[in-house]
């Protein structure tokens, strides 16, 4: 009966473990706290490694980068922190972090600090002390925006058949349009595209909208100069003319004041730029050439020589100041006389404007826009010519800005 029990107790018993492998112990790392918070670099190898778990990042998962001149090894947490401890929230925009390879990690420790730090950004953008990234450089050269604004017009004199009043007339204005900028690699040329670009003004006693389907132009940077000027008294020295000529093109555009309407059916213009910055996305130019222009209601085609002198400027690094202007004139040579309007009437208009980067909802910019506008023309059937002046002040958003292709690392946030 004993043997029976014993037998049967036997079968119950768990089975024994196999027998344990060698204990591998993690090595003991350190990890320092820095008086000044540092960033690990975005264009420097990452790695990715289990150190020891603290109370503030738990699973002990960090993106290690190391500096084998200097014996330091920067450890950022590979989660967004909150109140000081990680959570679930993953990092975003980081670069590749592989693993380390065997055995590295007991070298590093035997050799080098180990220091916490944030994790890598790239160019543009900027990583706070918990982990979350947000851009900070914004070129708004490139971009799909929507916006509108106060636009009060001011006509002085006596009223007419367009405005039954004259002075000042309240309104508002829709802005609308997309803007592409593409760069050569080594930035000797930029080629912009601007789609669906316009402006609506709405209210007062009169509809206005002035868009544009597609306009097209470039600058471009020469490695030598297409002429240059020898002088022969004393030493002789030679004078390099840069003449940066380029095109600018038009097509469809649409200009509607109350029941009138004018549509350029194409213009081709020569640009000359008098100035442009390095990264070619400033300049001052001027430009000449023809257009053809319908009448809407006439259905008369007119050739129009216009000419123009504008500028764009980005006043900062990170894109946040715009300053653009433009000076235009254009003569009217139509096909045949149209009752009520000037023999081979024009068109003056000029404009100012700036526009500030206020704030960003998502990294998509929110801007202030204000400009100041004047027009005189005399080529709207029996209206008589006259000024219109208007300044606007509104408010732009933008749904894709990327940074800047002159961006540089940002790594800690004192404007630098």
């Amino acid at each position: 009966m004993l043997p029976t029990l014993l037998a049967l107790a036997l079968s119950q018993a768990p089975d024994p473990e196999p027998p344990a492998g060698p204990v591998t112990s993690a090595p003991v790392i350190t990890i320092e706290t820095a008086d000044e918070v540092q960033h690990l670099r975005y264009d420097q190898e990452v790695y990715c490694a289990q150190l020891p778990p603290t109370a503030a990042v738990p699973s002990g998962r960090y993106r290690v980068q190391c500096d084998d001149a200097a014996h330091v090894c920067l450890v950022a947490p590979n989660k967004v922190l909150r109140d000081g401890v990680e959570t679930e929230e993953e990092l975003q925009r980081l670069t590749y972090c592989g693993a380390l390879p065997e055995g590295r990690l007991e070298a590093l420790a035997a050799t080098h600090r180990f220091v916490e730090a944030v994790a890598e950004a790239p160019d543009g953008w900027y990583r706070d002390d918990a982990g979350r990234i947000v851009q900070v450089n914004f070129d708004l050269h490139r971009r799909v925006y929507f916006g509108g604004a106060w636009a009060p017009l001011f006509r002085p004199g006596g009223a007419s058949d367009l405005s039954r009043a004259s002075g000042l007339l309240g309104r508002g204005r829709a802005d609308f349009g997309i803007e592409l900028e593409l760069a050569e690699a080594d930035v000797r040329a930029v080629y912009r595209l601007h789609i669906l670009e316009g402006s609506a003004w709405l209210g007062g006693d009169e509809l206005r909208l002035m868009a544009t389907a597609i306009r097209f132009d470039w600058s471009a940077s020469r490695l030598s100069p297409p002429l240059w000027v020898t002088t022969f008294i004393g030493k002789p020295r030679r004078f390099d003319l840069d003449l940066n000529l380029h095109g600018w093109f038009e097509t469809l555009r649409l200009e509607l004041i109350s029941d009138k309407g004018f549509l350029t059916l194409a213009s081709a213009n020569a640009s000359l730029d008098l100035w442009h910055s390095k990264d070619l996305q400033s300049y001052l130019r001027v430009r000449v050439g023809p257009a053809a222009e319908l009448d809407v209601q006439t259905k008369s085609v007119a050739l129009r020589p216009e000419g123009a002198v504008e500028g764009d400027f980005t006043l900062d690094a990170d894109g946040f100041h715009h300053l653009t202007g433009a000076v235009s004139f254009e003569k009217l040579f139509f096909e045949q006389p149209i009752d009520g309007r000037r023999g081979n009437p024009q068109r003056f208009r000029a404009r100012l404007g700036y526009e500030l980067i206020l704030l960003a909802i998502n990294d998509y910019p929110l801007t202030l826009v204000v400009d100041a506008r004047a027009l005189w023309r005399d080529d709207l059937p029996n209206v008589r010519p006259q000024w219109d002046f208007g300044l606007d002040a509104g408010l732009r958003f933008s749904f894709w800005a990327p940074q800047r292709r002159t961006a540089v690392p940002v790594l800690r946030r004192g404007r630098g």
